[in-house]
């Protein structure tokens, strides 16, 4: 009898408290727009906790005492009306619908809400675990004065103490059990005070920051009135003074459009003659530098007519970039050949101006680079102990479609050129076509996969035009990748050699490199 008192005792407070837990549980999510009914059915699935004694259900059961003191369950009554999930399910759509019409500080209210019911949720399951501790020491209790009574009892009696205290063990792992499930109910509750307590926060963020919005929109739009105000009332001030000098100020509007009449009729005029005079003067300018042009070749073709008496060798060849300069016997002089003589070449920025030796060409032949465009060259020759100077006509012209052909492959990241090697570290050297590809960083030498130099611009990299013994100067570059390596290529036209030259020598600048030549 004390057994099935304690039994039914225990049995009515757990179901109470799960019910209750189960209720607030839905509750809370009625509330909150954020939770879905997936996390409240997982909140209230209890998962079952391994033990020695096996039950059909994961429900606490209802015992009821048969014949010979047997515990038979209690026919399950069917349930009425829908399931919880379907209910959560109802309530989360119908909140879902209208969360739209919520507004911010609505949203803050509710939040702050399901935060405190979620706190107190989480002090009724300290609560709980307290009952829960009494209900264990409860049940040791009735287990202890059980195995006492097995010990002074015998027979049939003996038998009907042992099924109470296997009971009782049975009521200990229900316990248990429920423990774990309201352990289980305690982390989702906890973990939705999290949920809320963080969606309380952003509410409140969002609160004032709208808070913020309105305030500044409202000041702005105050500014904006007392601006259209102070604007009205000075339109107003303008009105009536105007009113008061109507007169004065026709007028004056009179005044103003006969000047405006007066200025138009002679304005045109008087631009159209300061054109005219422009144009003739430019006209004057025009025709004064051409002459001034003219005296100037006709000084210089003098000059070099009586040179030419004195000096036995004349130079050949068209002064332009992309020719050759060569330097040769005059027909009607004794003089010895100029390949018995030493010969040195120069560049001056005109005649009369300080020259520059250009290092390594020594030969009677000189092919002019771009970096030779807009200057005079020179060559001094000396025969028999006797030194000669020969002369261009005029500063050297640029070649005729090389500067659209550089502006199309700077559009290009790299630009290949097909080479063929004429000497390598200053020996002749017979081999196939290769590609000399100028790089924006680096300028590289290969024939297929086979690579034989690839440097980036540096200080020790030297790239100019052909100034030594070369089969056709116009067309060879020499070009020094590092110290101890050197090639002399020669391209396949004199303006794919130019371009090259200047390709390379705009990238390097770049990349605060200068490329010149040996010595330069």
């Amino acid at each position: 009898m004390m057994f099935s008192q304690a039994s039914c005792f225990w049995e009515e407070r757990l179901k109470k408290n799960h019910n209750n837990t189960k209720d607030k549980i839905l509750t809370m999510t009625k509330v909150c727009p954020e939770m879905k009914a997936k996390s409240v059915s997982e909140a209230l699935v209890v998962e079952p906790i391994s033990a020695d004694v096996s039950f059909a259900s994961n429900r606490f059961p209802s015992y009821k005492l048969g014949p010979d003191d047997q515990i038979i369950d209690e026919p399950e009554e069917d349930e009425k009306g829908p399931s919880v999930k379907d209910v959560v399910g109802k309530e989360t759509g119908d909140l879902s619908e209208q969360y739209k019409r919520l507004s911010v500080r609505d949203l803050a209210c509710k939040f702050d809400k399901n935060l405190a019911a979620a706190a107190k949720l989480v002090e009724e399951a300290k609560l709980n675990e307290v009952t829960s501790l009494e209900g264990h020491v409860t049940l040791k209790k009735l287990r202890d004065a059980l195995e006492a009574m097995r010990g002074r009892m015998d027979g049939r009696n003996k038998d009907s103490v042992e099924k109470a205290i296997s009971m009782v063990e049975s009521l200990a792992v229900k316990l248990t059990q429920h423990e774990g499930g309201l352990i289980q109910e305690r982390f989702e509750v906890k973990k939705l005070a999290s949920l809320l307590k963080q969606a309380s926060e952003d509410a409140k963020k969002l609160v004032n920051q709208e808070r913020s919005f309105a305030c500044a929109e409202i000041e702005s739009a105050r500014a904006l009135v007392m601006r259209l105000g102070g604007a009205f009332e000075e339109n107003e001030l303008c009105s009536k003074a105007s009113q008061d000098q109507g007169p004065n100020v026709e007028k004056l509007l009179e005044e103003v459009q006969e000047a405006r009449r007066i200025r138009l009729m002679h304005q045109p005029t008087k631009v159209m003659g300061m054109k005219h005079e422009l144009c003739d003067l430019k006209n004057q300018i025009q025709e004064k530098s051409a002459y001034s042009v003219k005296l100037q070749r006709e000084i210089t073709r003098i000059k070099r007519v009586e040179g030419s008496k004195s000096c036995p060798y004349v130079m050949d060849g068209a002064q332009s970039l992309g020719s050759c300069l060569r330097i040769c016997a005059s027909s009607d002089s004794s003089a010895l050949e100029v390949s018995k003589c030493s010969v040195q070449w120069y560049r001056a920025a005109s005649e009369s101006s300080r020259r520059e030796a250009i290092s390594g060409a020594n030969r009677s032949v000189y092919a002019p680079e771009p970096y030779d465009v807009g200057r005079v060259i020179q060559a001094d020759i000396l025969s028999n102990g006797h030194k000669f100077t020969v002369t261009t006509d005029g500063p050297i012209n640029a070649a005729a479609g090389l500067q659209s052909r550089v502006e199309s492959l700077l559009r290009r990241s790299n630009s290949e050129f097909t080479v063929v090697i004429s000497q390598m570290n200053g020996q002749e050297h017979a081999s196939r076509s290769h590609v000399f590809t100028v790089g924006k960083t680096r300028i590289k030498l290969a024939r297929g996969w086979i690579t034989k130099a690839r440097e980036i611009y540096s200080n020790s990299m030297q790239l100019c035009g052909a100034r030594d013994n070369a089969n056709v100067p116009a067309k060879a570059l020499f070009w020094q990748p590092r110290k101890g390596l050197s090639f002399l290529l020669t391209f396949e036209s004199e303006q794919e050699r130019n371009a090259a030259i200047v390709l390379s020598r705009k990238y390097a600048y770049d990349c605060n490199v200068t490329l010149v030549g040996p010595d330069d």
